[in-house]
C-alpha cells in the first residue's frame, strides 16, 4: 500500500498544496516552521480521520478561512482508494471513501494502516497513563473492530455512570439498583477489553524487545508490563468495593480506563533512569513493533512516517534505523528533517527510489 497523490486546501498553514509521491521514500526538508510536519500530519489525518498533533479539528483550519479539505489517492493491492477529509466551521467533519461518506468514523480505522514516529511520542514516557492506554488501544483497534466498539461502548457507559454519581451528590440521594445497571455494562465491555489487551501484549512484547535490540545493537534489558487491578480482581468486585469512594469523588475510580503500561530499562522506570537516547530508542522500538504487529495482522505494509527522525539521535544511529527500513517488509516511508544534505546522504545508502521535497517559508 502507498499514497500516490496528496492535495491540501486550507489545512493548517497551507492555502493549497498538491504533491505526487514516490512509492518508497519521500523526504520533506526545510527550516522549522515551513510545514513539514503539517504535511505528514495530513497523511495521518487521512488514515485516522483526525490530526496526530491537534485533535481539535477546527484548529486545523488555516487562519482566515472557513474550511479545510485533505484528499489522498492510495494504491492498495490492485485497487485505488480515494479518501477525502473535510471540515467546515460550525459543521461536522466528513470523511469519504471513494465518494461515499462514512456514517461512523470508526469504520475507517484500519483501512489504511499507518505508523508515525515523532518527537511528540516522548509524551508516552513523560505524560500520564491515558497517553499509554491510547497507544495500546490505537494499535489493537486498527486490527480489531469489535475491540474498538467495546471501547466506544465502555466510554459511553463510563460517562453515564459518572454523570449519575454527580447527580447523586447534587441531590443527596443514592440508587444502588440504577448504579448496578451501569456496573454490569462496564463489567461486560471492560472484561472484554482487558482480555484482549492481555492477549495483545503477550504477542507485542517479544516483538518490541526484538526491535529494541535491532535498533540499538545491544542487549540491555528493556520491558513493558501491564498495570491493571483486573489482574487480581474482577471488575464487578472492584466497582462494588469502591462505591463509597466513587460517591465521594463523583466519578468512577476503578476500571480499565485506569490501566497503564510500565516502561522499564534494567528493571528501572525509563522515565527516571533512561538517557534521552535510550528513551528515543525505546519509543522507536515501540513504534517499529507496532508496525510489524499491524503488518502481520493486516497482511498489508503500513505507511511509515518518521517526523524529525534526527531529534535526539546521532547520524550513525539514524543511518542504522533507516537501514532497517530497507528490508522487504517495509513499504512507503515519509521522512522530515531540517538538513537536506544530511537526509539525502542517509537515504542514498538504502538503494531505494526516493523523492526529496524542499519546503520554504
Amino acid at each position: 500500500m502507498f499514497l500516490k497523490n496528496l492535495s491540501l486546501l486550507n489545512y493548517k498553514n497551507f492555502e493549497s498544496k498538491n504533491l505526487e509521491f514516490d512509492s518508497k521514500i519521500n523526504c520533506f526538508v526545510g527550516d522549522n516552521g515551513v510545514g513539514k510536519t503539517n504535511i505528514l500530519d495530513s497523511i495521518y489525518h487521512l488514515s485516522f480521520g483526525k490530526s496526530y498533533f491537534n485533535p481539535v479539528s477546527s484548529q486545523n483550519i488555516k487562519h482566515g478561512t472557513e474550511f479545510f479539505v485533505i484528499e489522498g489517492i492510495f494504491q492498495k493491492a490492485d485497487k485505488e482508494e480515494k479518501i477525502v477529509c473535510s471540515l467546515k466551521k460550525g459543521s461536522k467533519k466528513i470523511i469519504k471513501r471513494n465518494g461515499k461518506p462514512y456514517e461512523r468514523f470508526a469504520d475507517h480505522i484500519g483501512v489504511l494502516p499507518l505508523v508515525i514516529i515523532s518527537p511528540a511520542d516522548r509524551d508516552l514516557i513523560l505524560e500520564g497513563s491515558d497517553v499509554r492506554r491510547k497507544f495500546m488501544d490505537g494499535v489493537i483497534s486498527q486490527s480489531d473492530k469489535e475491540y474498538l466498539q467495546s471501547l466506544i461502548n465502555y466510554n459511553k457507559v463510563l460517562s453515564q455512570r459518572n454523570a449519575l454519581l454527580k447527580y447523586f451528590a447534587a441531590n443527596h440521594t443514592f440508587d444502588k439498583t440504577t448504579l448496578n445497571v451501569y456496573n454490569e455494562q462496564l463489567e461486560r465491555y471492560g472484561t472484554d477489553i482487558f482480555t484482549k489487551r492481555l492477549k495483545f501484549l503477550d504477542e507485542f512484547i517479544p516483538i518490541f524487545k526484538e526491535q529494541y535490540i535491532a535498533i540499538t545493537n545491544n542487549t540491555e534489558e528493556v520491558n513493558l508490563t501491564y498495570d491493571s487491578k483486573l489482574i487480581d480482581e474482577e471488575l464487578k468486585t472492584l466497582l462494588e468495593n469502591n462505591i463509597d469512594k466513587d460517591k465521594a469523588l463523583q466519578y468512577t475510580s476503578v476500571g480499565i480506563h485506569k490501566d497503564d503500561l510500565n516502561f522499564t530499562i534494567r528493571d528501572y522506570p525509563i522515565k527516571k533512569f533512561g538517557s534521552q537516547g535510550q528513551q528515543k530508542s525505546f519509543l522507536i522500538a515501540l513504534k517499529f513493533a507496532q508496525f510489524h504487529f499491524m503488518q502481520e495482522i493486516s497482511k498489508t505494509k503500513p505507511i511509515l512516517i518518521l517526523d524529525d527522525i534526527f531529534d535526539k539521535l546521532d547520524e550513525h544511529r539514524v543511518s542504522h534505523i533507516i537501514s532497517l527500513v530497507n528490508q522487504e517488509n517495509f513499504g512507503q516511508i515519509f521522512v522530515s528533517d531540517t538538513h537536506a544534505e544530511r537526509t539525502e546522504a542517509v537515504v542514498k545508502k538504502i538503494h531505494q527510489t526516493y523523492k526529496i521535497f524542499k519546503l520554504e517559508s
